[in-house]
């Protein structure tokens, strides 16, 4: 059984970035598990905490680690990604020297309602997952313009081009989480 692990970047109680997360969790094949890595309960990461380690940071280092691979799957605020996001990543990366996300595959995803989604934050993501020492996947890249009706209420894609590519997407990642694996067997 391969075990996923996603992070929505948004802790929006209307995201809808959770709901295409929730659509791509829907597409995985037999065989694979998808498990959620919330992040909304993380305090403000500060050096202060790597002496002492609260339950919240050792909870989500735990998690990444429990997974073969982990899929983000994230807004874009203001042409990068969402603090919250990025908190989260200070804590897989805390303290100096365990780094949870390292050697890792990560793939990279996210939507918006704008033409061009979320191509600015995923870069500055992907910048700082190569920082910690993830194995992030560079192609294909996921923007997605969530249209209203693009994904409905039943988290099911009803556009068979976008169905398509998101299969093909998550496809091309399970293969990448497969090599690793291989490699590190």
């Amino acid at each position: 059984m391969t075990k996923i692990g996603y992070i929505v970047g948004s802790i929006s109680s209307t995201s809808i970035n959770r709901t295409l997360a929730e659509a791509v969790v829907k597409l995985a094949p037999e065989g694979v598990e998808f498990v959620e890595i919330p992040i909304k309960d993380l305090p403000f990461y500060s050096p202060d905490y790597d002496a002492d380690f609260p339950q919240e940071g050792k909870d989500f280092k735990a998690a990444i680690e429990a997974v073969d691979g982990v899929l983000i799957v994230t807004p874009e605020y203001n042409r990068s990604i969402p603090g919250v996001l990025k908190n989260a990543i200070e804590w897989s990366a805390r303290p100096y020297g365990q780094m949870s996300l390292s050697r890792k595959p990560v793939a990279v995803l996210g939507g918006s309602q704008g033409g061009i989604a979320t191509a600015a934050a995923q870069q500055h993501l992907k910048a700082v997952l190569s920082h910690v020492d993830a194995i992030v996947m560079g192609q294909p890249e996921g923007f997605i313009q969530l249209t209203p009706g693009l994904i409905d209420e039943n988290r099911e894609i009803t556009n068979e081009g976008t169905k398509a590519f998101l299969q093909s997407y998550l496809d091309t990642f399970l293969g990448l989480v497969a090599r690793v694996e291989k490699a590190n067997s």
